[in-house]
């Protein structure tokens, strides 16, 4: 009698064919997602970066997260128009330093002055130099009375609307200094400073105090060298810095102004 033989039951094997396909949608939606958000941020040249990794990804079979983005965090319309902004108020601000200059130069040449004034465009301004023989006899930090009239005619030059900060610095050169009223080349330095200061302020009435302030040096910034006579003479000098209101990164240069309220009885 043959033996029956037991029929195994098999356990139903489940299709998962539709998973490859289900991934390839996932991919082309999250694909088409980044697609959209990119082409409304970025430019012509990121939008081909972006072309060219998902050309590669569909041609070659690559996954999209195996790519870094192609798009970087872009600048708001509004920090680019601030850039804008500044950048166009620093130009502003050196051309009109470059036209204070201009007018400076041709007094100086319409007087002749040119070995003992002169102009320089620095990162902080318009800096006038003025050898100290023009103002002071040596060793003295008082005006000499036929070099007043130097000074009041710069003082007219140095009138601006608005108003800009000037910085007036006394300098020496290294010989020491010998005099009973001083007991340093910093105490002659500044005296020499203040005291340009104030005949410039008393020259003109248009000229406000709050805008300009004094300080001396020295001998401790030289400008040439002062083992010769020609450069000791070069570091005897008072220099005049107007200074520019905006710095090239665009920030503001504070400028005083009088808000004493008036005197009332």
């Amino acid at each position: 009698m043959a033996k029956r033989h037991k029929k195994h039951k098999h356990e139903d094997h489940v299709d998962e064919s539709w998973l490859v396909p289900y991934a390839d949608i996932l991919t082309l939606l999250l694909a088409l997602f980044i697609v959209l958000f990119a082409s409304s941020t970025v430019d012509q040249k990121k939008l081909n970066e972006m072309s060219t990794v998902f050309n590669s990804i569909f041609m070659g079979g690559e996954s999209v997260m195996e790519y870094p983005s192609p798009v970087e965090p872009m600048e708001t319309d509004t920090t680019i128009k601030k850039q804008e902004n500044s950048q166009a108020a620093y130009n502003m601000d050196q051309k009109e330093l470059q036209e204070i200059q201009a007018n400076v130069d041709n007094f100086i040449a319409v007087n002749e002055l040119e070995g003992s004034l002169e102009t320089t465009m620095t990162d902080e301004g318009l800096l006038g130099t003025i050898r100290d023989g023009v103002l002071f006899a040596p060793a003295s930090a008082t005006i000499a009375a036929d070099n007043r009239q130097l000074a009041n005619e710069l003082s007219e030059l140095l009138v601006f609307d608005p108003a800009r900060n000037v910085v007036i610095t006394g300098h020496t050169d290294n010989v020491p200094i010998n005099s009973p009223a001083f007991e340093s080349n910093w105490e002659l330095s500044v005296m020499r400073a203040v005291n340009f200061l104030k005949l410039l302020i008393d020259s003109n009435p248009a000229l406000d105090p709050l805008h300009f302030s004094a300080k001396g040096y020295g001998e401790y910034h030289p400008i040439a060298d002062n083992g010769t006579a020609e450069g000791r003479s070069k570091n005897r000098r008072v220099e005049v810095l107007v200074q520019q209101r905006v710095l090239e990164d665009g920030t503001q240069i504070e400028v005083e102004s009088d808000t004493t309220p008036p005197a009332t009885n």
